[in-house]
């Protein structure tokens, strides 16, 4: 597995994977070309703190990974304080697998851990990496647990889908002690 930055020829790729029902049912996105083209182009161009990176599996595109350090995100930051402690430097991590067929095979914690493992080194500040994620998205929790995570906090965080109740659980892992 491997990521780089998402470019401006990946918004329809990307466009694509937000029209797909599982990811639509969580990520609730727009995905519309002008939609992708104004919330994602501020990261293709670099004017975002935090990274849209294409996931690629064999060299194959396959899905999403956002990473930012959580106070660069005042919103975040606010509703991830407000129910568990956030440790300064901590980083989020957000992400989706974009081709159906892929979905149930683990890939969604092996992409986690791997993110998680390059986070140490891209962000050599950060203490811990943390993940909210609405309580109905069994599977989204379960691969953070896979991927060794542990859930430390529940409270309510507005949800990406308005059909979602408010009820997310925050988990967390700790960067290793060397």
């Amino acid at each position: 597995m491997a990521w780089r930055p998402l470019a401006a020829g990946d918004l329809p790729l990307l466009a694509e994977w937000l029209r797909e029902p599982e990811v639509a049912r969580w990520w609730n996105h727009e995905h519309s070309t002008e939609a992708v083209q104004r919330d994602f182009g501020a990261s293709v161009r670099g004017e975002e703190p935090g990274e849209d990176l294409v996931v690629s599996l064999d060299g194959r595109p396959i899905g999403l990974l956002q990473r930012s350090v959580i106070a660069d995100y005042p919103d975040d930051l606010a509703e991830f304080a407000a129910i568990a402690d956030v440790p300064d430097g901590a980083v989020e991590l957000d992400y989706l697998i974009g081709d159906a067929s892929l979905r149930g095979r683990g890939l969604g914690s092996r992409l986690i851990a791997e993110a998680v493992e390059s986070t140490w080194a891209a962000y050599p500040a950060a203490p811990a990496v943390l993940v909210a994620v609405v309580a109905a998205n069994a599977a989204s929790w379960r691969a953070l647990e896979k991927a060794g995570f542990r859930r430390m906090a529940e409270g309510p965080m507005e949800p990406d889908n308005p059909i979602d109740d408010p009820l997310h659980y925050v988990y967390r892992v700790d960067r290793p002690a060397v």
